[in-house]
């Protein structure tokens, strides 16, 4: 367990989560004032060289190129999972059964199965678990929580999300391991609609039922290899490629809980997309309208207005008064990506300094990991599929 003063972190992956989740624990303590100061203990990852790079780079005291030794340290409190997702179940479990606390990226499994699995390890281990759907801790997304919850939009009708990115239109482009179903589990329905199915479980509620739609519109794709070749029936030389085995689009349907009901579409075919999450909200009082690359802006609108003036007005949730903006710039100074992560590690950190529990948690992801696999089964069945 920690000491009264430290929280030693060893995280694992040091790649693009890797790098946002540094600057987390760094920045965290620098701008709030946190229970317990956050240590950069131990990296790890099978790369020595590019690790130790890592690792000066950002500060962490230690290296070590085996996960099953840097979890089991005792001078480490927390586990940081920031690998790709075929890893986390392997590694969320061997770390709750040492005793250490869990800082895990999304999505959580590659499974229902591993979900569940690594949330009842966790349960057991009574160690803190936190699954880092960072959208919600951005300032604009707390603010509809808030006004959802003030009844200003009312009873809620429809929910519209969308996850859209244009990194893959090209068919040139290699056969990374996103791709790759025994990698990934599945394509842009898993990973980025992972972070609207949270989004809507947070501010709308559960979802009940689900059908859905997945599409794929490139089925071999180069091998990222560093020139190697494959040789054709005729014999002539071409690059070597590899099967595509996730799809490449989704579109979803659901029936909420409490009566809504919602769409979502994931898609890495959307040019001009590069990162662009968006939901919008109905309800018989108002809606709401959030896009994330506006995301510190929330749209309003209030069927309360008078007539004249009714419409959307964009509200510019940088004021002290907007969740965690107070710790940050003066009202009006945007704030951007990295600060939704820094917002989940002071949450993290006051948790196990408090002994409570915070979400999205593991529970809230074997959730959200349920309506993207019953999702998938009621594609391939064209039947709608019950939770």
């Amino acid at each position: 367990m920690p000491s009264k003063k430290e929280l030693r972190v060893a995280i694992i992956g040091y790649n693009f989560m890797g790098k946002a989740h540094s600057n987390a624990w760094l920045q965290a303590a620098r701008f709030f004032n946190l229970p317990v100061r956050p240590v950069l203990q131990v990296a790890c990852g099978r790369n020595e060289n590019a690790l130790r790079a890592f690792a000066d780079n950002w500060g962490w005291n230690h290296i070590e190129t085996d996960w099953r030794k840097a979890i089991v340290r005792n001078d480490v409190d927390v586990v940081d999972i920031s690998t790709p997702q075929y890893l986390h179940h392997d590694i969320a479990i061997a770390a709750a059964r040492a005793g250490k606390h869990l800082f895990c990226e999304k999505p959580m499994a590659l499974t229902v199965a591993e979900a569940e699995a690594m949330l009842r390890e966790a349960e057991e281990a009574r160690v803190v678990h936190f699954l880092n759907h960072n959208y919600r801790r951005t300032p604009a997304v707390r603010l509809a929580k808030q006004l959802i919850d003030e009844g200003r939009i009312g009873r809620i009708f429809h929910w519209r999300g969308a996850y859209q990115q244009d990194w893959i239109v090209d068919p040139n482009f290699p056969l990374t391991w996103q791709l790759r179903k025994e990698f990934a589990g599945s394509g842009p329905h898993n990973d980025p609609n992972s972070h609207s199915v949270d989004l809507a479980h947070y501010l709308v509620g559960d979802i009940k039922s689900v059908s859905c739609l997945t599409a794929n519109f490139i089925k071999e794709r180069p091998l990222p290899t560093d020139g190697a070749t494959a040789f054709n029936a005729a014999g002539s030389s071409a690059p070597a490629r590899g099967a595509v085995t996730v799809e490449d689009a989704s579109l979803m349907m659901v029936e909420f809980a409490r009566g809504a009901v919602g769409s979502f579409e994931a898609t890495r075919f959307a040019p001009g997309r590069k990162n662009r999450n968006t939901f919008e909200i109905y309800g018989n009082e108002g809606a709401l309208v959030f896009d994330l690359e506006r995301m510190n802006e929330l749209q309003f609108h209030s069927r309360q207005d008078p007539e004249h003036s009714q419409g959307f007005r964009a509200i510019l949730a940088t004021e002290p008064g907007h969740p965690y903006i107070k710790h940050w710039w003066p009202p009006g100074h945007i704030i951007g990506y990295e600060h939704a992560f820094t917002h989940g590690v002071v949450d993290f950190v006051a948790a196990v300094a408090n002994g409570t529990t915070l979400a999205p948690n593991f529970r809230d992801g074997v959730k959200c990991v349920r309506v993207l696999e019953s999702a998938l089964k009621a594609a391939a069945s064209g039947k709608k599929e019950l939770l």
